[in-house]
């Protein structure tokens, strides 16, 4: 996005966006059919594997950190034995709780029913493994079903639904001072919405660390980044929350069951083992998980190039391109970017594909995703974003403040009123064989 000034207006030059115009069969037509096979075998291998790694780390770290002592190790001051184990034990939480994230995808796709042929299989195998890591299986696994079939849905969208300039009680649109696509503001409303608004370095970071630290609790209890329209009393843990039919509230005790029993066995290790050993060996991974998961899925879902829609404009295909994927921890080389891809099994390279049909196992995600990649390619529509990492965080978090009230298909608009992107439409009428776009306001 380029700017141009004046002494009184900003006017920018947008990106283009291809407003998908294909239907189902267009999407799950160009994915190989073996793609959607799914074996509880295979699936369990991953599950041994992510259990292993797990495994090996901790017995690892333990054999270094005998080693970090005066009769092992010669080291110029005594207070770099702490230093020294305190570095260890930081790498420990961090790797473990990558992988742990591996098992965290391979339960949400027990969710998905992607894990094997069978139902009672795929819940049975979800349960535990979502319950180990402290989330309500049924309850998040029937939101994020919502959530797959409203991606992007102003309201029927289940998390990272955008707030809107009234909703965050800003100055109201005035069409003779700002554009509503965002393209051009007068330098009077960028002052008074950054005012509003805020976009120090400072203040984006702390809403970064805020957000990848407290998130994902914080949306199950407080259905934060959820939908505006629910209660203030609506969460995860509710038999009776709006999310659930009343069919559904024996599941949703089924999971709270499992939270309980987490709960439980966390508690029974600290008088076990005390809590110093439960912090470093279990609950920072665990934080690790939980922050991990908020990273992927908001750089999945939240970018100034992703557009959200209203229901005129809403279709599952347009809201299941409305997504993004990037390499995980691809911003620090090819070798981190290879590490994050493994550890959590493709879930951020691979998410498009995921989208458009959720029960492809991520073993076969990948060739999925190549083989939609050419199709969407076809159509003009390039879905791989930035690498995702804590630099994206920052980055897409200062860009991405409010939508517009008014609108049926929105972009982000940043804290100067200023959006990067514009929506393009494919001509279907082009008589070549080329992909015509059309600017509609142009």
């Amino acid at each position: 996005m380029s700017s141009k000034s004046s002494s009184a207006r900003t006017t920018v030059d947008q990106e283009p966006f291809v407003i998908p115009d294909l239907t189902v069969k267009d999407l799950l037509s160009a994915i190989p059919a073996h793609c959607h096979k799914r074996s509880a075998l295979r699936s369990s291998t991953y599950v041994v594997m992510d259990v292993a790694i797990i495994g090996g780390i901790y017995k690892l770290t333990r054999f270094l950190d005998a080693f970090i002592t005066p009769e092992h190790l010669e080291l110029p001051h005594p207070a770099l034995y702490t230093a020294a184990s305190f570095s260890l034990w930081a790498l420990y939480t961090f790797f473990v709780g990558l992988f742990a994230t591996g098992l965290w995808v391979v339960a949400h796709e027990c969710g998905h029913q992607a894990f094997s042929e069978s139902k009672t299989v795929n819940n049975v195998v979800g349960w535990v493994l979502h319950s180990a890591l402290g989330v309500p299986y049924h309850a998040w696994r029937i939101t994020h079903a919502k959530h797959h079939a409203s991606t992007g849905h102003m309201t029927q969208d289940q998390v990272f639904v955008p707030k809107t300039r009234s909703q965050l009680g800003l100055r109201p649109f005035d069409p003779t001072q700002e554009d509503l696509a965002g393209s051009s503001v007068t330098e009077e409303v960028k002052r008074e919405l950054y005012e509003a608004l805020g976009d120090s370095p400072i203040g984006a970071i702390y809403g970064s660390l805020r957000y990848l630290v407290g998130g994902w609790p914080a949306y199950l209890i407080l259905n934060a980044s959820g939908q505006a329209r629910y209660p203030k009393d609506a969460n995860h843990f509710n038999p009776a929350a709006v999310m659930f039919r009343p069919d559904q509230r024996s599941q949703i005790i089924i999971s709270n069951i499992g939270i309980l029993l987490w709960l439980s066995a966390v508690g029974m290790a600290i008088s076990q083992w005390g809590f110093f050993d439960v912090f470093r060996v279990y609950l920072i991974p665990y934080l690790w998980v939980n922050h991990w998961l908020v990273l992927i899925t908001f750089l999945q879902h939240t970018d100034p190039i992703l557009p959200h829609y209203r229901a005129s404009e809403f279709t599952f295909p347009r809201g299941a391109l409305s997504t993004l994927d990037r390499s995980l921890l691809g911003d620090l080389g090819s070798v981190m970017g290879w590490l994050g891809a493994f550890a959590t099994h493709g879930i951020s390279e691979t998410h498009v594909a995921h989208h458009v049909s959720s029960k492809i196992p991520h073993y076969h995600a990948w060739e999925a995703t190549d083989a939609l990649r050419k199709r969407l390619a076809q159509s003009g529509i390039k879905l791989q974003g930035r690498p995702g990492g804590w630099a994206e965080v920052y980055r897409v978090f200062k860009a991405c403040k409010f939508v517009e009230d008014e609108g049926d298909i929105l972009f982000y608009k940043d804290a100067y009123g200023l959006a990067a992107t514009k929506p393009v439409f494919t001509d279907n009428t082009a008589s070549d064989s080329g992909i015509e776009i059309v600017d509609k306001d142009a």
